[in-house]
């Protein structure tokens, strides 16, 4: 079972930026990556970015070019660096492991 614990969120302004963490514990497959999404109220859960120990990293066609995604294999965690915030960024940001996912962290862009 894999456990995962986010971080980071926080209130900011349009065109601000704010650091996520997810911290991952237990074992992971170098080939399955590990994924932040993001839901907003009265929303579906979207695609964020993804990013495994093979291949390079994946976007969604909202956040490319503002977001990036990194990982620091030996602290276990995954970032997602957010740039150029925009209001439509406001969201509950989640972890996303296969099939595990963690708490959630909100982040609010004011406009």
């Amino acid at each position: 079972q894999v456990h995962l614990v986010e971080s980071g969120g926080g209130l900011v302004q349009t065109g601000g930026s704010l650091r996520l963490s997810c911290v991952v514990s237990g074992r992971t497959s170098n080939s399955l990556p590990v994924s932040w999404f993001r839901q907003a109220p009265g929303k579906e859960r979207e695609f964020v970015a993804s990013l495994n120990r093979i291949t390079s990293p994946n976007y969604g066609n909202s956040v490319k070019g503002r977001f990036t995604i990194s990982r620091d294999n030996a602290k276990n965690t995954v970032y997602l660096q957010m740039d150029t915030l925009k209001p439509e960024d406001t969201a509950v940001y989640y972890c996303n492991y296969w099939d595990s996912w963690g708490q959630g962290t909100q982040v609010t862009v004011s406009s």
